[in-house]
């Protein structure tokens, strides 16, 4: 008998980036008193960007059963979002109420007792991140509330040597009802953190008092390589390896802020996977730098918009050259 050819092996699984945390509809009231109920929350925004990019990329989240939930999934679904790792509720859709301001910031109020976000559990999460994962993102309200933020910083401590972590606080101090423990729990997720990408407020938050540039530095001495500041309109301060860099931001006619800090990271780490980043290659200072530009024209263009609306790769001329 004549052996037939080798099998063919499978095609590897691309590169995946996981997002975890928080997923919930946005009521947006427009200084005119206009409301408008729109799907957000920082880790659903931060998942669409880097989809919107052309970039593999699940959700790990709960999502109601109900209307808003299930518009929530539709909009994941058609942005190319894996829902694999979805974990679905009959609690009804957390909301956050997003006053704005006439320049475009917003002010948010939550409504969390008794709904999907906070009620994350293990479940298909106990066995580790797919095997394709490179990288996790995860932040915001999915390490404030219980029990996700337990279930998240388990899923963190268990991380594979070689997967990448990105850290995003987005401090929330108005339902942190427990500050110091939040506190610790940022100092050992910072212990594990690759990345940590914060805003000013967050970082006031975290160390109150302390000048912001000492709490920047802070965070690059428990172990990350990089860690980037936003500051709104202002430039970006980028730490690699000790050293320190501003990037600009362009100038913009705001339409409101909802989002932009979510994109600016979604870009950043998509940008990085591109570039086939490894945890080790954050030292490259010129590589991490390309990535905050890039998120920076990204995060610009969400401010240029009504809501949450990450621009996709071709709106943004593709990516940045090497």
């Amino acid at each position: 008998m004549i052996p037939g050819p080798d099998p063919v092996p499978p095609p590897a699984a691309p590169p995946l980036i996981v997002v975890a945390g928080d997923a919930l509809v946005d009521l947006i009231v427009r200084p005119d008193g206009e409301i408008a109920a729109v799907p957000g929350g920082s880790q659903f925004n931060t998942v669409r960007a880097i989809a919107r990019l052309g970039i593999p990329c699940t959700f790990v989240g709960g999502l109601s059963s109900d209307r808003f939930g299930r518009a929530l999934e539709a909009a994941l679904a058609d942005d190319g979002v894996d829902l694999g790792l979805v974990q679905r509720t009959e609690l009804p859709t957390t909301l956050a109420l997003a006053e704005l301001g006439t320049d475009g910031s917003a002010a948010y109020r939550f409504y969390i007792e008794g709904t999907s976000l906070p009620a994350l559990l293990p479940g298909p999460l106990a066995g580790g991140l797919p095997p394709s994962a490179v990288a996790l993102c995860a932040g915001s309200l999915g390490f404030v509330l219980e029990p996700v933020a337990t279930t998240l910083e388990r899923v963190v401590a268990g991380l594979p040597e070689a997967t990448l972590f990105v850290l995003d606080p987005n401090a929330r101090p108005s339902i942190t009802t427990d500050a110091p423990g939040w506190r610790a729990r940022m100092e050992r997720l910072v212990a594990r953190a690759d990345v940590v990408k914060a805003s000013t407020e967050d970082l006031e938050f975290l160390r109150p008092g302390e000048p912001l540039r000492e709490t920047a530095a802070w965070i690059a001495a428990r172990g990350p390589r990089a860690v980037l500041v936003t500051d709104g309109g202002e430039p970006v301060l980028v730490i690699v390896d000790g050293e320190v860099a501003e990037i600009p931001t362009p100038p913009v006619d705001v339409v409101d802020t909802v989002g932009a800090g979510d994109t600016f990271g979604g870009a950043f780490l998509a940008c990085l996977i591109h570039d086939g980043a490894t945890r080790t290659a954050l030292g490259d200072r010129a590589l991490v730098l390309r990535a905050a530009r890039f998120a920076v024209r990204a995060s610009a263009e969400v401010c240029r918009r009504a809501g949450a609306s990450p621009p996709t790769l071709a709106e943004l001329g593709g990516w940045p050259e090497p």
